[in-house]
């Protein structure tokens, strides 16, 4: 493997980062509403071309609102199963508890910026954004699958918003400056995330079969599923919210191919980022080379 994490250097580097919410959102620190929120490599918006300009911010803009409702959806499943990992090392190797502890903090940081952020979208657009849930039901199906699949789902998001960032954010000097600045913090302590979560998914594996280990494969694969059907259901969302906001109600033709042209880009946003991740298939690849090549093979489907 061409990793080496380690829970005493992964700490170190999370304690170095210091960021509160505050730093980022209130007190005069607004969303610019005549700025996309979204990188044109995500939101995939510009290929409409039956949206006029307007029409296209817009909808990148409720598509940045879901951005924020579906990580903070992500994050409140992602907390209790850290948790949960982390109990039984509570009073084990110092360095491992307090990085998983430090890990939870950390996501419920994250749980509150997003509350805000959204807090601070309804204040500027004047729309209702819809969007999946209730989030403690999602939450409850995620968690009921075995540890070792649902610990590879959070590895793969892990490792998504990492992507978002460095490949589609970071040199993206059209978005809203302050839009940019959010997903620039949490892709900060992300990083230290998906090295634990690594680290999460390897302890998890130890003892298991080969057998065990591909159905828990399989259980991810399933989660994936699971979330796919709720992206389809937040673009039929984003699509209401874009109607509301514009004023124009889309002929047929063009709602489906908007619906069409918008799952996939929800689908590439939420899923293929991670499942084509180097770093996440190379995990799946020491845990399960078949089940690997298989993954690699479904990836095209949601590019």
């Amino acid at each position: 493997m061409s990793y080496h994490y380690n829970f005493k250097d992964v700490l170190g580097r999370a304690e170095r980062i210091t960021w509160r919410v505050e730093d980022l959102i209130g007190e005069g620190k607004t969303l610019d509403f005549t700025k996309p929120f979204m990188p044109e490599s995500l939101a995939r918006v510009e290929a409409l071309s039956f949206l006029n300009a307007d029409e296209k911010r817009l909808l990148n803009q409720v598509r940045g609102h879901a951005y924020l409702s579906i990580f903070g959806i992500v994050e409140e499943f992602i907390v209790p199963f850290v948790l949960d990992h982390a109990r039984p090392f509570i009073n084990g190797e110092d360095y491992r508890a307090r990085a998983f502890l430090e890990f939870v903090g950390e996501e419920a940081k994250h749980i509150h910026l997003f509350r805000r952020f959204r807090e601070e979208f309804k204040k500027g657009f004047a729309t209702e954004c819809k969007v999946i849930g209730p989030a403690a039901d999602i939450g409850k199906h995620i968690l009921s699958h075995q540890p070792l699949s649902v610990a590879l789902a959070i590895l793969m998001i892990e490792w998504m918003t990492q992507r978002h960032f460095q490949e589609s954010i970071h040199d993206d000097g059209a978005l809203d400056p302050q839009f940019k600045n959010l997903l620039k913090h949490h892709w900060m302590e992300e990083m230290q995330h998906a090295q634990l979560d690594t680290l999460m998914v390897e302890n998890l594996a130890l003892g298991m079969s080969q057998a065990q280990i591909d159905e828990a494969i399989d259980g991810f694969l399933a989660i994936g599923t699971f979330l796919d059907g709720g992206l389809k259901q937040q673009t039929e969302f984003d699509l209401d919210a874009l109607e509301a906001a514009s004023g124009r109600v889309l002929p047929i033709e063009q709602s489906k191919e908007l619906i069409a042209e918008q799952h996939q880009a929800n689908r590439w946003t939420y899923l293929g980022t991670g499942l084509t991740h180097k770093n996440f298939l190379e995990t799946l690849g020491q845990l399960s080379p078949a089940k690997r090549e298989m993954i690699e093979g479904l990836s095209p489907t949601f590019c």
